[in-house]
Parts: C-alpha cells; sequence; structure tokens
C-alpha cells in the first residue's frame, strides 16, 4: 500500500463529531476497563451521539457476544443495539464461512461469542478434534479457559485441520491491570504446533471489511488505545483515527511510532470527539502546538514553553516523526515527557 508518510498529528477546525459520520470505537481501554466506564466516556459519547454521529463498537475481544456486550453498554449509560457491536468473532466467521460448505462443523477454542457467530454463518461449533471439524477458530476465552482446550487445538491442527484466530492481541486490560489477551494463547498453539493461523481481527482487512459492511460508514474516524490493533488497523483501511490515552499506548510508545502506526488524532479520553483538534505547526528548526515547541537535539528531544500537556505531545509527535520518516525514531524522549508528567 502507498500512503503518505504523516510526520505529524493533523488539526481540524470542526469537532471530530461533526467531521465523521460515525465512530469505530475499540472498547477495552476506550469505553471500558475491567466492565467499568471510563472517565468522561459515557458523557462524551451521548453527546456525540445527540449530535448526530453514528456509534458503533468495534472490539477484538471475541468472548461476548454482540447482545451481551450492547446490554453492557446500555447499563453503563451508552444506550446501543446488538447491530451497533461488532466482534472479531463476527470477522473470522465471516472469513472461515468463505472457505468452507454451509453446515461445516468447526472446533471452538474459546467463549460464546465465537459460537453464536459461527452460528450465524450457517456451521456448526464443535468441542473435539474427534468431531471431525474442517476448522479450529480461536478467540479470547475468558481467564478461566482450560490448559485442555488448546490440546483440543493442537490434536485438530496436526490432522491437518486449518487454524483461524478471532485476533492476536496480546495483552488486554483490566481494571487491576494489564493481562494476557488472545494473542498470548495462540502462541501456545504455535509453539506446540508450528503452524500459522489465518487471523481476522484488528489490524487486519477482515475486520475493517466487516465493519464498514456492518455500519455503512463513508466517513469513519477510528478511535483505539492500541497502535498495534487500532491505528494500524485504520491505517490498513485508509480511514482516519484518533488515539486515546486511556488504555495501553504510552507516550513513548507514540513518539517511537513507526508510520503505520501514527494516528491522525491525539488526544487524552472522548472528550476528543467533542473538540475540534489543534494545529501543529513548522517553528523554526521544530513544531509548535498551542505554547509548546518541540524541537530535534543531538541524541533527544527537546520541549520548551507551557501550555496543555496534549499541546506539547503533539509538538513531540511531529518533531519524533518528522525526524524517524519511514522508520521509528530513536531518540531519547524521556526528559520531555518528564515535563509533561508523561
Amino acid at each position: 500500500m502507498s500512503q503518505t508518510v504523516r510526520t505529524r498529528p493533523e488539526g481540524s477546525a470542526r469537532p471530530l463529531s461533526e467531521a465523521y459520520d460515525t465512530a469505530l470505537l475499540d472498547l477495552d481501554g476506550v469505553v471500558y476497563a475491567g466492565g467499568s466506564a471510563i472517565a468522561h466516556a459515557v458523557e462524551s459519547l451521548g453527546i456525540a451521539r445527540a449530535g448526530g454521529m453514528h456509534l458503533a463498537y468495534v472490539t477484538n475481544n471475541a468472548l461476548r457476544t454482540p447482545d451481551a456486550v450492547a446490554v453492557h453498554l446500555t447499563e453503563l449509560g451508552i444506550p446501543t443495539g446488538a447491530s451497533d457491536v461488532i466482534t472479531s468473532a463476527q470477522a473470522v466467521a465471516r472469513l472461515i464461512s468463505e472457505q468452507v460448505p454451509a453446515g461445516s462443523p468447526v472446533l471452538v477454542i474459546g467463549g460464546e461469542g465465537l459460537r453464536v457467530a459461527l452460528r450465524e454463518r450457517g456451521l456448526v461449533p464443535v468441542e473435539s478434534a474427534d468431531d471431525d471439524p474442517v476448522a479450529v477458530v480461536q478467540g479470547y476465552g475468558g481467564p478461566e479457559l482450560p490448559w485442555g482446550r488448546f490440546a483440543e487445538a493442537c490434536y485438530a491442527i496436526a490432522r491437518g485441520v486449518p487454524w483461524f484466530a478471532s485476533n492476536t492481541d496480546l495483552t488486554i486490560p483490566g481494571a487491576r491491570g494489564i493481562a494476557p489477551g488472545n494473542g498470548a494463547a495462540v502462541e501456545v498453539v504455535r509453539i506446540a504446533t508450528g503452524a500459522e493461523p489465518q487471523v481476522a481481527g484488528k489490524p487486519l482487512p477482515p475486520m475493517h471489511r466487516e465493519t464498514i459492511l456492518r455500519t455503512g460508514a463513508e466517513r469513519p474516524l477510528v478511535v483505539g488505545d492500541r497502535l498495534d490493533t487500532d491505528i494500524e488497523g485504520a491505517f490498513n483501511g485508509e480511514v482516519d483515527s484518533l488515539l486515546v490515552l486511556t488504555g495501553v499506548t504510552d507516550g513513548a510508545q507514540l513518539l517511537a511510532a513507526p508510520p503505520h502506526h501514527r494516528p491522525t488524532y491525539v488526544d487524552a479520553d472522548l472528550r476528543g470527539l467533542l473538540t475540534g483538534q489543534p494545529e501543529v505547526a513548522v517553528a523554526g528548526d521544530g513544531f509548535r502546538c498551542g505554547g509548546w515547541t518541540a524541537t530535534v537535539g543531538e541524541e533527544r528531544l527537546e520541549l520548551a514553553g507551557e501550555g496543555e500537556v496534549l499541546d506539547g505531545l503533539r509538538a513531540l509527535c511531529a518533531a519524533a516523526w518528522t525526524a524517524a520518516g519511514e522508520g521509528s525514531c530513536e531518540l531519547d524522549g524521556g526528559k520531555a515527557l518528564a515535563r509533561l508528567g508523561l
């Protein structure tokens, strides 16, 4: 794919909720963490929706069904229907259904979300490698998924059955911190079998295709907390993105982002949907945003000025990404980020 290399976050004179028709929102680390709403999420999404923005919830977590996710969001104060939820289970079920006959048995290593998605596509979930599955599908099954489920996957894969994974996120944020995600479980099976799965979830095209098919978005904005899934998925789909800093990505990771991990916009949380975005402008040998100016020193990024923390981070992004070009910035940004409390 040939795309212009992004060297700074963009500005927007209009609130993002007006500039885009649909927000494609990640859930874990963006809307909630550990089941509880993240600060400012409920009210920000309510205002965006009241202003006419369509809200769709796009998650790589294949454990819960769209109905269950919609009920949870509604209980948090975000009225949601099942049709507003798109999961990696749905994306991988479509991917499988395009390669095997209708009515085929599929071995499920994961939760109810996968089973419901497979039935929606006319496939039959089974539990054992001895049930003659024509495919194995693996998705996040929660912290209590028995170790023996990985063995079932290995038995089937060793017999030549094709292997699919809903997603390969190595981690998942929760109320107590960062926990292993489906990608960690996929690695267990990969190590044991030497096989490679077909993957559907973000950042790969099957998930973007599923999202667009189900939402009909014409001017979508991907909103996420992860560079390697949400932001890379937006890059692959050639749509704009907003990174919020309520999940797994920190300032150092953002400054070091290669081109396919650089978001269009950066903000603290979902309140960023309701505002315009400040311009990052060239200022001499550096970049200015608000009251801050970022420049490149001999071996580190320099930051001068004062003002809003996020403006300083945006200016630093411009300096780091410009210096890195098509690579990753290796300059030390620790001191500059410390000035911002990041």
